[in-house]
């Protein structure tokens, strides 16, 4: 099922994310020759149009580009100066990659650093004391999951604080308070420096055909069957499914919250970032097309 939407309430259960289907894309690709999908995929969706593209090239055999991170730096700015800020009542500010970790200077790799740079007036340092002071510790954690592992569906750390987990700043972040919101958020900025230096994993192909492409959100798995130049099947994961799917990440990190805290769940989805509309118990987090 393709996610098109997800409303979170709170119930006798605790938090609930109730799932809603999306557009069914084997009605728009299947029976389509293979160059006219690759071209119509990233159409049907609004956000990471370059990994959609790439994936779709990628899974058919076609030719295609060898690099998502341009589209990554856009939307990593684009979440710490404007979308993060205004989700923890911070003013929104002109992107400036001149002001973040990497293009700031060294990122820090030891909690000594880090709390020595959440103290600076840096724009994404003010962003990391807003994440730490709405999540204090253990509130919003996450247990170690496993990698996604290609066209897998369930509950995988799919993020980019997944991505770069190894990052010593993650790991001592991660010895001390566990898979935080702050280890989440951190993991963005490790991730942003990453595909500044060119150091994202490259587009792949398995051998079962799965494409798996570096996305802004995580890795983006596509399966395209074909045959006679036709598209005859279509299996794509993204990682708003691994996010969002029951014993997910997401879920995970809600199940700590009170049942009187829907702020602190709107803030925990924009941290998360799925890639379609959400809304927690009646607040809207998230009116952007599903992706």
């Amino acid at each position: 099922m393709t996610l098109g939407a997800a409303r979170i309430t709170q119930g006798a259960a605790g938090w609930q994310i109730d799932r809603q289907s999306g557009p069914d894309l084997a009605a728009h690709l299947v029976g389509r020759a293979v160059e006219e999908a690759a071209v119509l995929l990233p159409r049907l969706f609004n956000l990471c149009r370059m990994a959609q593209a790439t994936a779709a090239e990628v899974a058919l055999g076609l030719p295609h580009a060898t690099d998502t991170g341009a589209e990554v730096i856009r939307d990593h700015l684009a979440r710490i100066f404007v979308t993060l800020r205004r989700a923890f009542e911070l003013p929104p500010l002109r992107p400036d990659p001149a002001e973040v970790p990497g293009a700031a200077g060294r990122l820090p790799a030891t909690l000594n650093e880090l709390s020595a740079w959440l103290a600076s007036p840096l724009p994404a340092a003010d962003l990391g004391r807003a994440v730490a002071r709405s999540f204090p510790r253990g509130l919003g954690a996450v247990p170690p999951l496993p990698q996604p592992q290609g066209a897998a569906m369930g509950a995988f750390e799919n993020a980019p604080a997944g991505r770069q987990a190894g990052h010593p700043l993650l790991r001592a972040v991660e010895a001390d308070q566990g898979r935080s919101p702050l280890w989440r958020y951190l993991g963005m900025l490790v991730d942003l420096e990453a595909a500044r230096d060119g150091a994202l994993p490259p587009p792949r192909r398995l051998p079962d055909g799965t494409a798996v492409v570096q996305a802004a959100r995580g890795a983006y798995a596509l399966r395209l069957g074909q045959a006679g130049g036709r598209v005859t099947s279509v299996l794509r994961i993204t990682p708003t499914d691994h996010q969002l799917a029951p014993g997910g990440a997401l879920s995970l990190a809600l199940a700590s919250l009170p049942g009187d805290r829907p702020d602190l769940a709107a803030r925990l989805v924009a941290l998360h970032d799925p890639c379609i509309p959400v809304t927690v118990a009646p607040v809207t987090v998230a009116e952007v097309s599903h992706a």
